[in-house]
């Protein structure tokens, strides 16, 4: 669908005169284009289940997965909708200007969900230039690329880690940015550059920034599905430092709801933190999922299955964060703890070897070789 800059319609961004009136999920034929290095991590893992989501709930989307397959990514993910008639998955690089462009002037694409980037924090610390890379300068491509396209939506997906570490006080989407690891000061970065293009041209974007999110599909190289797979190979967990550190917890299918939310009704040039109040030390996470999975009954015998490693090279103790904003246009978290970590751990029990190179991820920090199909 083209816009047309000299009319407004009832739910398109008018770009004559600067108003946005939100997009119907009913509406007759609209082209989304999802980004995605992968379908992975606390961040962007949720992308296959907004995929699914909206393929298999909204068949007046044609969802164009672009994908450039890295080493975290897994096509079993989205199998069930392969061959889905408004599906079209597309491999390829934001990175590679040239590519972007062509696939905007062709694709007609309508509105962009932005989840790509290299997401894994203790990998970045060893190839800090490659983060900066994909996540800034591939964001940077991506959002010129849909201006110059006049898309009528750019989601951008970020992270509650720009703001750094809190002891008491929670963030609002306000608060400044303070990131203090190289993955979270590229996401800082690309952010400037999205936020730019409102605040200079008023085209149509919104940031998310999201609490960890855990659920099938995760690459296990993150905290939850790397504990749980290490259990599921007879393996320690291990706990980076004290591993007093506190980690906030959304399930995938709430965070999926969180982004249909902002797709209806989120506003342009506003960012939206996805967050709950549900918090949880990486200690106690592992205690708990030993229980869960070892079927400990005491302190002793759950502790035997605990190995404390070499912590990262900055950790930061919590981010705390406030959601009113979310709140405020309808979403909350539904699905308690306690049944969305049965269901995670059921899923790896089955799809662990979804990926080639799974067992690569359950290693501690530090990573000194990427990571190779």
């Amino acid at each position: 669908k083209s816009i047309n800059s000299d009319l407004c319609e009832d739910n398109d961004y008018c770009y004559a005169s600067g108003r946005w009136r939100g997009i119907p999920l009913e509406r007759p034929t609209l082209r989304l284009l999802h980004s995605a290095y992968c379908p992975t991590h606390a961040q962007t893992q949720h992308a296959s289940h907004v995929i699914l989501s909206l393929v298999e709930n909204y068949p007046n989307y044609i969802i164009i997965n672009l994908d450039k397959l890295d080493y975290c990514a897994s096509l079993k993910n989205l199998e069930t909708i392969s061959n889905k008639q408004n599906y079209k998955f597309i491999k390829g690089d934001i990175c590679e200007a040239p590519f972007v462009k062509h696939l905007f002037e062709t694709e007609k694409i309508d509105i962009v969900l932005h989840f790509a980037a290299q997401t894994h924090v203790d990998l970045s610390f060893v190839r800090t230039l490659e983060f900066t890379y994909v996540n800034v300068y591939g964001t940077h491509v991506l959002v010129s690329a849909a201006h110059e396209a006049r898309v009528e939506k750019f989601i951008y997906v970020s992270t509650d880690e720009v703001y750094g570490g809190s002891l008491d006080q929670e963030f609002d989407e306000s608060s400044p940015k303070q990131p203090t690891n190289p993955y979270a000061s590229s996401k800082a970065a690309a952010e400037c550059f999205v936020q730019s293009y409102w605040e200079r041209y008023k085209f149509p974007v919104v940031i998310t920034r999201s609490s960890n999110v855990y659920g099938p599909h995760q690459y296990p190289e993150k905290v939850i599905p790397k504990f749980i797979s290490l259990l599921q190979h007879n393996r320690k967990c291990c706990i980076h430092g004290s591993g007093l550190q506190k980690r906030n917890f959304l399930y995938a299918t709430d965070v999926v709801e969180a982004f249909l939310t902002v797709l209806k009704n989120g506003k342009p040039g506003e960012i939206y933190n996805i967050g709950t109040n549900f918090e949880m030390s990486i200690m106690q996470l592992a205690k708990e999922l030993i229980q869960l999975i070892k079927e400990t009954s005491t302190e002793s015998e759950t502790e035997n299955w605990v190995d404390f490693v070499n912590d990262r090279p900055s950790n930061d103790m919590r981010y705390p964060m406030k959601s009113e904003k979310m709140h405020g246009l309808g979403w909350r978290p539904k699905v308690p703890w306690k049944e969305g970590i049965k269901k995670t751990i059921e899923w790896y029990r089955e799809n662990f070897h979804n990926w080639k190179n799974a067992e690569k991820a359950l290693d501690p920090f530090p990573v000194t070789q990427p990571f190779i199909q």
